[in-house]
């Protein structure tokens, strides 16, 4: 077993950002996982150094249930029925075993304390009223996930990690992921030799697109003999590269089945996004976060527009098409692969530019070589957030209105105290239920200038 057995009872309080909700024991802070508040339940300490700021812990058995404890979709994740197997439970479906109203009420009150604590104001304030479901969520929030990421286990098997640990547990069907993808049972396939195998789906009939990841070439045979298994009209490529993913453009890729690349079509608009690419993976969230961002930045015909962290250009193109021929939409992109995709996706709006590059030194050289200021800006960016350097050259830009989109809280808290220390005020906060059953969530802000 790889959990540690030192077994405490303890009483569940609050909830804290990551999926964990605080404990206490002998002075202690702990960490739990798989638990709801209020709860009392058996956890196994791990991380529990002496010397330790705080332990960590996992639920192995509930005592007093919560009346929000459902029976967990996927035994593989179920915390309590992995304890009983004396193994632990793989990641990625952490709010599995509580029912989702009270998911999306917890995740609130985690944006609360996030947004008080590391931004400095009541989010209630600025318009927060609550977590919302995306519109045409599905009853059981399941089957949402349109790219996957899979690991490959010493035995070949395919394989995901559970939290914070390098052991490996063999999957089937992942009740999260969009039924193409299980539909290709991946499980069956002959993956020896293979570093990690990435999937994605598009929004169109098409096939979905494999890519087989290999450390060097030495193991490109493995690649294609997988490739040969899968479903008649699957797309497939390998990728010779130790870390990072196709949109990096470090690799090698190389097409071994169909396309390389999937079309996704949002808002009238069909995208190109290569490989497993930069893409909203809930199948419902790019024209959710299209309509939000389009009516908080109400883009009027000849303004001038940044796309931060533009991807494949998601929001770029929407935005381009609104400024017409006499406006600018500057479209930027760290990725060089998924740079390229842009450049594709966008090459029938000529009012787009397409810069490649760190956003904080790409925004302020465009600007200046073209000497201009903006109207407006959207960004999203990594779950790392902007930081102060990129806050800094938003805020030289000009722009009057930023449209934030975030898949982190304490990223946008961090970020939100930054701009209105900048001299702006948060008008709108619109929180999105768009990683159900997890403790993930996305948020859209709309600054406005004082």
């Amino acid at each position: 077993m790889s959990m540690q057995e030192n077994i405490i009872t303890v009483r569940l309080e609050a909830p804290a950002h990551g999926g964990h909700v605080v404990a206490r024991h002998d002075g202690r802070v702990i960490f739990v996982r798989h638990g709801i508040p209020g709860e009392l339940v058996s956890i196994a300490v791990r991380d529990d150094a002496e010397k330790a700021r705080f332990w960590r812990g996992d639920v192995v058995e509930v005592l007093e249930p919560s009346e929000h404890r459902v029976p967990h979709f996927w035994p593989l994740a179920d915390a309590l029925a992995s304890a009983s197997r004396g193994v632990l439970p793989v990641g990625g479906a952490e709010f599995g075993h509580i029912a989702l109203a009270a998911q999306r009420e917890i995740k609130g009150q985690i944006f609360l304390e996030q947004m008080q604590r590391l931004g400095g104001i009541d989010a209630t304030e600025h318009g927060f009223t609550g977590v919302r479901a995306p519109e045409g969520e599905a009853a059981d929030a399941l089957g949402w996930r349109t790219r996957m990421a899979y690991a490959v286990d010493s035995k070949g098997r395919l394989a995901m990690n559970a939290f914070r640990s390098d052991e490996q547990i063999p999957v089937k069907e992942m009740p999260l992921a969009h039924p193409k993808i299980n539909d290709l049972r991946l499980w069956e396939l002959p993956l020896a030799g293979i570093s990690r195998v990435e999937v994605a789906v598009g929004s169109g009939a098409e096939e979905p697109v494999l890519v087989l990841f290999i450390e060097d070439g030495s193991n490109a045979g493995a690649a294609g003999r997988a490739a040969k298994r899968l479903p008649e009209g699957t797309n497939a490529a390998a990728l010779t590269q130790v870390a990072g993913s196709v949109a990096d453009g470090r690799g090698a890729l190389q097409r071994l089945r169909g396309r390389t690349w999937l079309t996704e079509t949002v808002a009238g608009h069909d995208y190109r996004i290569t490989g497993e690419g930069f893409w909203q993976i809930h199948r419902l969230a790019p024209a959710a976060l299209i309509e939000r961002v389009m009516a908080q930045l109400e883009p009027s015909y000849g303004s001038r527009i940044a796309d931060l962290y533009a991807g494949a250009g998601l929001f770029s193109a929407p935005l381009a098409k609104a400024v017409g021929d006499d406006g600018m939409l500057l479209s930027i992109e760290g990725a060089p692969g998924t740079s390229k995709d842009a450049l594709k996706n966008l090459r029938e709006l000529p009012q787009a530019v397409i810069s490649q590059g760190r956003v904080e030194k790409t925004l302020s050289r465009e600007l200046n070589t073209r000497k201009t200021k903006l109207d407006s800006i959207v960004l999203d960016p990594p779950r790392t957030g902007a930081g102060k350097i990129a806050v800094s050259a938003m805020v030289r830009s000009g722009a009057k209105k930023i449209s934030y989109v975030s898949c982190d809280p304490a990223s946008f808290a961090r970020d939100t105290a930054d701009l209105l220390a900048a001299g702006f005020r948060l008008s709108e906060i619109d929180v999105i239920d768009l990683y159900p059953h997890t403790h993930h969530m996305e948020t859209v802000g709309l600054f406005m200038r004082n």
